[in-house]
């Protein structure tokens, strides 16, 4: 399902991250902003994101009832196929620290920084504060990646069906439920920079996640 890489400029790529989360996939919210994780994927780059982990990398493991599905072909462009693995990552990485119930959790830490950590920071207080985990199948299609101007690193875009993801009460186990609708669907923009000083992975920078989007679906 990939789609061509075309080179875009840094203007083109401001980053917001404005919505709030919603714990069930589909929920009522027009923009939900809510971003989960991994278990297990298909796909070229998922396949070879555990081979490329610098050893002493922080676990990044889910819930065994969850079903991350990423439907990408491996990009040709090394740096662009390397970027697509550290964006999956980084939602790996994000779902583990709501599994944890840590806003601190070491994770999302090493595979982001600035608006991108801030942001995985505060899903987790907010998925810690309703006594949620994440349960499901969640799946991830339609990539997109892209050079960005002036050194600013990679753009990777791709679309997101929720519809089959939920939020699960920790205490009581009941998954909260909800039917497919057009906020099922989200577009996610993140803009990727390469490893630079200790940092052997690509990581996430500034996040963006457009809820009630008609492009992704079926």
């Amino acid at each position: 399902m990939a789609r061509r890489a075309l080179p875009v400029t840094a203007a083109a790529f401001a980053m917001t991250a404005t919505l709030l989360l919603t714990a069930c996939g589909g929920g009522d919210g027009g923009s939900s902003d809510d971003i989960k994780g991994a278990d297990r994927e298909s796909g070229g780059p998922s396949a070879s994101a555990s081979a490329s982990t610098p050893a002493g990398a922080p676990d990044i493991s889910v819930p065994k009832d969850l079903d991350l599905v990423f439907d990408f072909d491996e990009p040709s462009d090394p740096k662009h196929a390397a970027a697509l693995v550290g964006a999956q990552n980084y939602i790996r990485a994000l779902d583990h620290g709501i599994d944890q119930q840590d806003p601190k959790d070491p994770a999302y830490r090493y595979y982001s920084l600035n608006q991108a950590a801030q942001y995985a920071k505060s899903q987790i207080e907010t998925w810690k504060k309703g006594g949620w985990t994440v349960t499901g199948t969640d799946k991830y299609y339609d990539e997109e990646v892209s050079t960005l101007s002036g050194g600013q690193g990679v753009l990777v875009k791709f679309c997101r069906n929720q519809a089959k993801f939920y939020g699960k009460e920790i205490k009581s186990g009941k998954v909260l439920s909800s039917e497919e609708n057009l906020a099922s669907y989200q577009t996610f923009r993140l803009r990727m920079i390469p490893p630079s000083g200790s940092s052997e992975v690509w990581r996430a920078f500034t996040i963006e996640v457009i809820g009630k989007a008609k492009e992704c679906r079926p």
